[in-house]
């Protein structure tokens, strides 16, 4: 796609569903904002939520001749396995799809979006410009939306909740970072059991009648630069001594800096971008990599 740096692409097929049965949470006040109070209110019964987590076949073999670091050196993975907070991009790491994509495709805008955020994960754009160029080709009304998280159940990467599993194990603070929405990260961070109040996500904004009115330019992962601030944020709000970002994209790899992420790991199970890849301390294929290398 135009503006793309290298990227390849690998396509899955899903192998199996889970259903779990999860009662309904107050939305936190930071989560309600700027949204019709009306629209938030939930069923006093359990909902079943289902998320699929499906089967990744990655092509190793396209990594890059000149990308050397899909093997850990002993300093990266000291800091790995001695982090404190670890924190992950959701579309295309935690997640198997980009939620905007998937969200305009259900509205049926997806490849005009797609080509957008191609675009915002390779950095050719600001982040901010892609965001606000992505919604207007299909602004979507409240009740599009509710009806994409009811029939669009989020689609795990595999491993990735065995993975959170372990840091929790180790006491490991985990944390959502992306450019996407809390009111679809939601049900991704309740099958994982990652507290709301570590989401740090972009916020679509409604009015009275539920009509579209764009998002929270608040948000510090609503404009480039953003999930450095939000790592930046989390970093001196709890004194951590070794935090790691985790993801796929160019966005993900500017929280490692001065002040931010000790170690940016770039996840390739799903995309390959070779220009984030080339920059990574780590570059892992499989979850699994990760799991091992903590016990």
């Amino acid at each position: 796609m135009e503006g793309l740096a290298s990227t390849g692409t690998i396509t899955v097929q899903p192998y199996c569903t889970r259903r779990k049965y999860i009662s309904p949470q107050p939305y936190p006040h930071h989560l309600t904002k700027g949204l019709f109070t009306s629209c938030l209110r939930m069923s006093t019964k359990p909902r079943l939520t289902t998320s699929i987590t499906a089967s990744v076949q990655p092509i190793e073999s396209a990594i890059p001749a000149q990308c050397n670091n899909t093997q850990p050196s002993r300093e990266v993975l000291e800091i790995w396995q001695s982090a404190d907070a670890v924190c992950f991009d959701v579309d295309s790491t935690v997640c198997l799809d980009e939620g905007i994509d998937e969200l305009a495709e259900f509205c049926g805008a997806g490849k005009a979006v797609a080509e957008w955020t191609a675009r915002a994960m390779s950095g050719s754009v600001p982040f901010e410009d892609a965001l606000a160029a992505r919604l207007s080709l299909f602004n979507p009304p409240l009740s599009q939306l509710q009806d994409f998280l009811e029939k669009k159940p989020p689609r795990l990467s595999p491993g990735i909740d065995e993975l959170i599993k372990k840091l929790k194990v180790k006491q490991t603070d985990v944390y959502l970072i992306s450019g996407g929405f809390r009111q679809m990260i939601q049900p991704v961070s309740l099958l994982l059991g990652i507290p709301p109040e570590n989401i740090f996500a972009n916020q679509l904004l409604f009015g009275s009648s539920g009509e579209f009115l764009g998002f929270d330019r608040s948000e510090p992962t609503s404009r480039s630069g953003g999930k450095a601030t939000a790592v930046q944020q989390i970093r001196e709000a709890h004194g951590y001594k070794a935090l790691v970002m985790l993801g796929d994209g160019a966005t993900d790899l500017e929280a490692r800096k001065p002040g931010g992420a000790d170690l940016f790991i770039c996840y390739a199970g799903v995309q390959l971008r070779e220009a984030v890849a080339a920059k990574a301390d780590w570059v892992v294929f499989n979850f699994q990599d990760l799991i091992n290398s903590l016990e």
